[in-house]
């Protein structure tokens, strides 16, 4: 058996104590009256942006004015603004700020002024206080000569205030009127626009409508069910595609809300900040005597054939870039924005894909009001000519083809800025007087070899010149050839035009570009003086 070891004696440990000085509570200091005041005011400013709560499914208003603007430029204004409605339990939904954030902030680093509706207060409901917001930053756009965005999402009038609320659109359509040809003004739909709130953006300069998201309409679906008894839905009454294929309300469809924001800031560079500004200059690398060889055989060989003008205009623009304004609605005609050597320029062109490029009721508005637009903002003018004449039926006859075609023609003979026009073929009878000719103060008229310039096509013109003589003729079908061929031969070319005076140049198509560059720098400080008046009576 193993002996056992010894069991060893271990000795106590002697704690020690390191003697503890006497140490007293630091006394802590009173805040200051200004730190108080300080911390309560963030307090309150937390919770004023915050009254709402989340939006759901969309976005809120602060961040659509955050996506639209550049980063940290936002400075809001009355964010404490509350109602001041009684009745109706309203003394207890007195949330800061009423159903609207307002200020300004800067896009690409120039100024501009925004209001976005906030749908989490009150539906976005507009009252007397929501109004005097959206009117403060309306006179502030108008005084200090900035552009003006309004964020759409509201479910109207605030019904509990009555009046008061409808006072407050009027007083914002007032200001709209009054801004009107002075500064931009851009609406966007993203959530409802109704009854009365549709005007105010009926007024401004483009709509933007979110497809699937924005609504406009007068009256809704159940209140069309109720009196004529029909049954539509949101989209199908005063949805994206209703408003930008067929009312034309709508100048762009963007398909959601972030591509909006980067179409709305697009459109601004092209946009001066008011009418006594020129518009936005971007130095180009695009050679501006650069030769097209394409757009020599771009008009098909015969007059009858469809070309798309969309690639005459691209091939011609700076970096073959333009910015097309309602594409979808009127497509027999194009209109749109794009540069010159770097100069902004407004487009115009009759569309031979569509109806042969003829001009009908809604080609005239959506051009008249896109070349009046220009002219108010010192934007030049270059208009692309192939069109055989005004669209004929009935249907055009009864809708007052007559009146909106004048339209164009008064749009036109008003814009005093530079005026620029390239006759590509067809150029017939009254769309020959309307479509920027000489006679309307065009400063530059072209036409391509392939321009056609009479009082209609030459099938009319001989039915109607030799209508005797076909009916006495042997052989009418072969006799009418002859005299078409031949009449083609005499008047259907630029050339008696080029005789007068009426037209400045027959130029190649690969030439145009150059010549049009050259004539806009020559007329950019173009000056025309109209007669004294308090302004005309266009044939609205």
């Amino acid at each position: 058996m193993a002996e056992r070891k010894p069991k060893v004696a271990l000795s106590a440990v002697k704690r020690t104590r390191r003697p503890v000085p006497n140490l007293e509570a630091p006394e802590l200091e009173r805040a200051s009256v200004s730190e108080q005041k300080i911390n309560q005011f963030r307090k309150r400013r937390y919770e004023a942006i915050h009254a709402g709560g989340e939006p759901k499914g969309r976005l809120g208003a602060r961040a659509r004015i955050d996506l639209l603007l550049d980063r940290d430029s936002f400075v809001e204004l009355d964010l404490y603004a509350r109602s001041r409605a009684a009745g109706f339990g309203m003394e207890d939904r007195r949330v800061p700020g009423d159903g609207v954030v307002a200020g300004f902030g800067t896009v690409d680093g120039r100024p501009v002024a925004v209001y976005a509706y906030d749908a989490t207060v009150l539906g976005g409901s507009l009252g007397e206080t929501t109004a005097a917001k959206i009117v403060k930053v309306q006179e502030l756009a108008l005084r200090d000569r900035v552009p003006i965005i309004g964020i759409n999402d509201s479910g109207g009038a605030r019904i509990q205030e009555g009046v008061a609320a409808l006072a407050g659109y009027s007083d914002i359509f007032f200001r709209n009127v009054r801004a009107s040809g002075v500064v931009p003004q851009i609406s966007v739909i993203a959530g409802p626009a109704t009854g009365g709130a549709v005007y105010s953006p009926a007024i401004t300069d483009f709509i933007f409508i979110v497809r699937g998201v924005g609504h406009m309409f007068i009256t809704g679906p159940e209140v069309v069910r109720v009196t004529t008894g029909e049954h539509v839905t949101f989209d199908q009454l005063g949805g994206a595609e209703v408003h930008g294929v067929r009312s034309g309300v709508a100048h762009f469809l963007p398909p959601n809300e972030r591509d909006c924001y980067r179409e709305v800031r697009r459109l601004l560079s092209y946009l001066p900040a008011n009418s006594g500004e020129k518009p936005p200059y971007r130095p180009t690398t695009d050679d501006p005597e650069r030769a097209d060889p394409e757009l020599q055989t771009i008009i098909p060989a015969s007059p009858n054939l469809p070309y798309d003008m969309r690639e005459v205009l691209i091939r011609i623009l700076d970096n073959r870039e333009l910015l097309e304004v309602q594409p979808f609605f009127a497509q027999n005609i194009v209109v749109g924005l794009g540069r010159l050597n770097g100069h902004v320029v407004g487009v115009v062109g009759n569309q031979p894909r569509v109806l042969a490029g003829a001009i009908d009721i809604d080609a005239s508005v959506k051009a008249a009001r896109f070349i009046r637009f220009c002219d108010a903002f010192n934007i030049p003018l270059l208009s692309f000519v192939d069109v055989p004449g005004y669209l004929p039926g009935t249907a055009q006859e009864y809708g007052g083809i007559i009146r909106h075609g004048a339209k164009l023609l008064y749009a036109y003979a008003e814009a005093t800025v530079p005026k620029l026009t390239v006759i590509t073929r067809k150029d017939y009878g009254g769309a020959y007087c309307v479509m920027a000719s000489k006679q309307l103060g065009a400063d530059l008229n072209l036409a391509w070899p392939t321009g056609e310039i009479a009082v209609m096509g030459p099938e009319a013109a001989v039915n109607i010149i030799y209508k005797r003589e076909l009916a006495a003729a042997k052989d009418p079908d072969q006799r009418r050839k002859e005299l078409v061929a031949d009449y083609l031969e005499r008047f259907a070319n630029p050339y008696v035009a080029a005789e007068r005076g009426y037209i400045d140049d027959v130029c190649e198509p690969r030439e145009t570009r150059r010549l049009l560059v050259r004539a806009l720098e020559l007329c950019l400080n173009k000056r025309v003086e109209p007669p004294p008046r308090k302004h005309g009576n266009i044939p609205l």
